[in-house]
């Protein structure tokens, strides 16, 4: 891997866990706040995205569209529910959960579903990721478990883990199989996301936009850098970055995340959460280097 590739990467998870920092400071406004940021990234790769239609062309089949279409219903929901966890829980709590998830719930589909043998690097990934976040949700005492809202961080990060490995596949075989550009495939997704919340919005645009003031910024921020993360980590991946490398180094994103909401949004992080960070951040690593089979088709988990 170039020095070149390598900041590429590196800064995609600075940016990934920025645009995460961002969403949760307007936690409070749900679904609007979404639909702000997917109309500021629609009018913002716009551009991009006509461009390469124009100078690549592209070819729509009914299976492309399908699949289109299934990307932004994914992803929408993904982003609403990633935006209801931050509404109950704290960064440092869902964003690494969420983030671990993905790759764990892979793999055991690949184990349940299509019968893969597990090797004894899946099974302790499996083993450390679960580990993670424990100590991530319980900081060390089981206990917390039991109290009233205990649970409801790491509820909320598995449900949007489970649908970041829903659209991570589906998007691979958009991308890989379909021959679909990644910045176009993106773009009508967050246009679908768009057009889906719009009613939303239209029922009552005095209180949209009352919620959203005060959170435009945030959302002009999400909005630019949500689909720039994953171009970088593309362009690393074009410039020859070996996927075994670029996959578990972005997973640095979730003690990025977690330092975050400890340094900026003052949560109680300590030094368990940060233990749990590295636990789960190990067990990725050996998911993505062992069977996981969204890595195996070439995309990246949790892009």
């Amino acid at each position: 891997m170039t020095l070149a590739s390598l900041f590429l990467v590196v800064l995609a998870s600075f940016i990934h866990a920025s645009w995460n920092l961002l969403a949760k400071t307007a936690a409070s406004v749900g679904p609007v706040f979404v639909f702000a940021y997917n109309l500021i990234a629609c009018a913002a790769y716009a551009p991009w995205v006509l461009y390469l239609l124009v100078h690549d062309g592209l070819i729509w089949t009914w299976t492309g569209i399908g699949f289109v279409l299934l990307s932004g219903l994914i992803h929408l929901a993904y982003s609403l529910c990633l935006q209801r966890g931050y509404q109950v829980a704290d960064l440092s709590v869902v964003y690494p959960v969420a983030r671990g998830t993905g790759p764990m719930l892979s793999t055991l589909g690949a184990f349940l579903i299509l019968g893969e043998t597990p090797s004894g690097a899946g099974l302790i990934g499996l083993a450390l990721v679960v580990a993670g976040i424990l100590l991530i949700a319980t900081r060390g005492r089981l206990a917390a478990f039991t109290r009233p809202g205990g649970q409801a961080g790491v509820r909320w990060g598995t449900a949007t883990g489970g649908l970041i490995a829903s659209y991570t596949v589906v998007d691979a075989v958009a991308v890989t199989a379909l021959g679909i550009a990644p910045v176009v495939l993106d773009w009508f997704s967050n246009l679908l996301r768009f057009i889906l919340l719009l009613p939303l919005v239209i029922a009552d645009p005095r209180r949209a936009l009352s919620a959203m003031r005060g959170h435009w910024g945030a959302a002009l921020g999400v909005g630019l850098l949500s689909p720039l993360s994953y171009i970088l980590v593309l362009a690393a991946l074009t410039d020859g970055a070996p996927l075994s490398l670029v996959a578990p180094m972005r997973e640095m994103s979730m003690m990025v995340g977690a330092l975050m909401g400890m340094l900026i949004l003052r949560e109680a992080v300590g030094r368990w959460r940060l233990l749990g960070c590295g636990v789960l951040i190990a067990g990725v690593i050996l998911l993505s280097s062992s069977c996981c089979p969204v890595c195996a088709s070439g995309d990246v988990c949790g892009a």
